[in-house]
């Protein structure tokens, strides 16, 4: 029996929306309206749509408006909106009790253990709740080596994807988006919850999305499309093999966003 999709997870950046955030542009830079045929048709279908990003509650708040979203899940799967932003969930995973966010000091030591090559993510990383959002270039399974080392076994990095070179000029290429948060909090946890939250099975939902942190949700719907942009992440091709349902699609950004879309309106 064919089962027919009823919600669409995607995420925002490199992925829904082009450069400079504008879901107008494709990836060179020219004017597009596919995206925006598609999100029309989705719509139409009656398909909930659900944005799944990095970014924070209010910022998520106003992108659902904007976009018709049916509810959002932010700071990387920490936090889990519905009904336009009034009704939400904190998705602390393993962080202590008696830790309301990752410590300072912590931060402090993280970052000069990397002069020069991680940052916070300026000025994106205010008013968060829950995780830290960071950008440069570092090795993430060493930064967690050395977590488990010192005590906060509970934390990991996660990479979110890459960013415009000229936020770090002097690494020579493009820098990272990094999210560091606790354990048992990611986009594919918070998928599962926004899941059986609303009743629905894995096979009514696909997700899309550009990056290694966006293919755990993989695990936890249907189907899962991946933008050609993706295959530019240097550890998202390594990591395909742990999936049998993830589709590449052909166009970048907007372009593979809307094909995807198809393909839920299809089912």
């Amino acid at each position: 029996m064919t089962v027919s999709v009823r919600v669409v997870y995607t995420d925002l950046d490199g992925t829904m929306v082009g450069p400079r955030g504008c879901f107008f542009l494709a990836e060179g830079g020219e004017a597009t309206l596919e995206p925006a045929r598609a999100l029309t048709e989705l719509h139409a279908a009656g398909i909930l749509l659900v944005l799944v990003s990095g970014r924070t509650r209010p910022q998520l708040v106003e992108a659902a408006q904007i976009f018709g979203a049916d509810g959002f899940i932010g700071e990387l799967g920490a936090i889990v909106g519905w009904n336009h932003g009034r009704d939400s969930a904190v998705l602390r995973g393993a962080m202590p009790p008696e830790c309301e966010q990752v410590p300072p000091a912590l931060l402090d030591r993280l970052i000069e253990r990397h002069p020069r090559q991680l940052e916070l993510h300026t000025p994106w990383h205010a008013g968060r709740e829950i995780d830290v959002m960071l950008r440069g270039r570092i090795e993430v399974a060493e930064v967690d080596a050395w977590l488990v080392e010192i005590g906060f076994g509970w934390l990991s990095m996660r990479d979110n994807g890459l960013i415009a070179p000229s936020h770090m000029p002097h690494l020579g290429g493009q820098p990272h988006v990094y999210h560091l948060v606790p354990d048992g909090v990611g986009k594919g946890d918070a998928v599962a919850y926004d899941l059986r939250r609303r009743g629905l099975s894995p096979a009514e939902a696909i997700a899309i999305g550009d990056s290694a942190s966006d293919l755990e949700m993989a695990a936890h719907v249907g189907q899962m499309h991946l933008v050609a942009n993706a295959l530019r992440h240097p550890h998202i091709k390594e990591l395909l093999p742990k999936y049998d349902n993830v589709v590449i699609e052909d166009g970048s950004v907007g372009a593979g966003w809307a094909s995807a879309v198809r393909q839920a309106l299809a089912s």
